[in-house]
């Protein structure tokens, strides 16, 4: 994929097919290489972060082989003493879950960290891993060295800052020698995430209890494996393709899609139904088809799906009124600050955008001009100013397109079927 890509607008018609969950994936495989027995791990296609997860996991000593589209991960080695170097990439999920896991394992780690992970916000997980026994680098230090072996106990995380920092002690602490438990303080954020841990971990015989706020964890538990573990379509990415059938002229069909899927993310389909868009769904099929209506503005409460801000901030670009973006204030310190990247991007295409300190505020109805935007670095905002692009007056160019491989590497060629020009722009 060269860095820059030009999209000239064309009519959007056909269908897809959902990629893998990222989310489940990154699940399914940390869960395996902890398994008692080798599984068969059924996941078509990969991207940057789930090459990073793999990555850490051979680097803990699981032996990981791809036959066709199928992984099959041996267990890693639980007594292991050498320092394992673990490169995340620009995987925030990757490093939030195997920090918790190598303390639990005892492990000497040194952590390799791209782009903005370094920066983003590690705080309380670190402090509640420094208490029971880890010893970290100082935040922000590249390679991040940790060592020494967690201590089962007490827990308690802020469940407003980050449900990585969750789902990590939740693989974790079942492996610890004692019981423990998991406080969740304050509201929490991106909920169905954790839920997605929960179901993979009862997928390989982890019990927990949650009850006011707590998780109680019996230590000592067993990873066992299942045999075969299947990857789902991915909601996230999906909505990229359901979102360009709302705003265009033709209609987008999905396939591969879990319509009862545990996936947050699945509310793209109560959301553009809000807007005006007109959805079919077969389920005995897993296919969902969304072609265009009279869209009008809508607010949107962003605190359970972080991730659909910038596709569904297009839009509202293209829906007449009003639409409001609450509760998204962490998107700040993802790959980009994305309110500010999705906010830059629909201003330079010609839309009435503006940032509030949690959110945008869009008055839509808007032509888009076209031009030339840049992704930020930030595979979300890549993919959003494609679609915005399929809808434009003239040509758009994206710098750093490349910034798909992070999660959806075939991005492009999936759209260049769909009908638009895809072109890559020589530098």
């Amino acid at each position: 994929m060269s860095s820059d890509v030009k999209v000239s607008p064309r009519k959007l018609n056909g269908a897809v097919r959902a990629i893998p969950s990222k989310s489940q994936a990154h699940r399914a495989l940390i869960c395996a290489a902890l398994a008692d027995k080798p599984t068969t791990i059924e996941c078509e296609g990969g991207s940057d972060d789930i090459t990073a997860t793999l990555d850490c996991l051979s680097a803990l000593g699981a032996k990981i082989e791809r036959e066709s589209s199928v992984y099959i991960v041996s267990p890693l080695k639980r007594d292991a003493h050498d320092i394992a170097t673990l490169g995340c990439g620009e995987s925030g999920s990757t490093f939030r879950f195997m920090l918790p896991i190598v303390g639990a394992l005892g492990r000497k780690a040194s952590f390799v960290l791209k782009g903005r992970l370094p920066e983003r916000p590690l705080s309380p997980l670190y402090e509640e891993l420094v208490r029971h026994g880890a010893e970290l680098s100082p935040h922000g230090v590249v390679p991040f060295f940790t060592e020494g072996k967690l201590a089962p106990g007490h827990y308690s995380l802020d469940a407003g800052v980050s449900s990585q920092f969750i789902s990590g002690l939740l693989f974790a602490l079942p492996l610890l020698d004692g019981d423990s438990e998991l406080q969740l303080t304050g509201k929490a954020e991106s909920f169905p995430y954790i839920e997605l841990t929960l179901a993979m971990l009862e997928i390989f015989g982890i019990r927990t209890e949650f009850k006011d706020n707590v998780f109680y964890i019996h230590g000592r538990q067993i990873y066992r494996s299942p045999g075969t573990a299947h990857v789902e379509g991915d909601w996230s990415n999906a909505a990229f393709w359901l979102s360009a059938g709302a705003i265009g002229s033709g209609s987008i069909t999905c396939t591969g899609l879990n319509l009862k899927s545990k996936q947050g993310d699945r509310a793209i389909l109560d959301i553009l139904t809000k807007f005006g868009a007109h959805i079919e769904v077969k389920e005995n099929d897993s296919t969902v088809t969304v072609s265009g209506g009279k869209l009008r503005g809508i607010e949107i409460d962003a605190r359970d799906i972080p991730d659909l801000v910038p596709i569904l901030a297009v839009v509202g670009a293209k829906a007449e009124g009003k639409t409001v973006i609450r509760n998204a204030a962490r998107l700040r310190t993802k790959e980009s600050d994305r309110l500010a990247a999705v906010n830059a991007v629909l201003r330079e295409l010609g839309a009435d955008a503006n940032e509030t300190a949690d959110g945008l505020v869009i008055h839509g109805s808007t032509v888009f001009k076209g031009g030339q935007v840049s992704s930020c670095g930030d595979h979300r905002i890549a993919m959003s100013a494609a679609i915005a692009a399929t809808v434009c007056a003239e040509p758009v160019v994206i710098k750093g397109a490349q910034a798909v491989n992070k999660s959806y590497p075939g991005f492009f060629d999936d759209l260049r079927l769909l009908g638009p020009l895809v072109e890559a722009v020589k530098v």
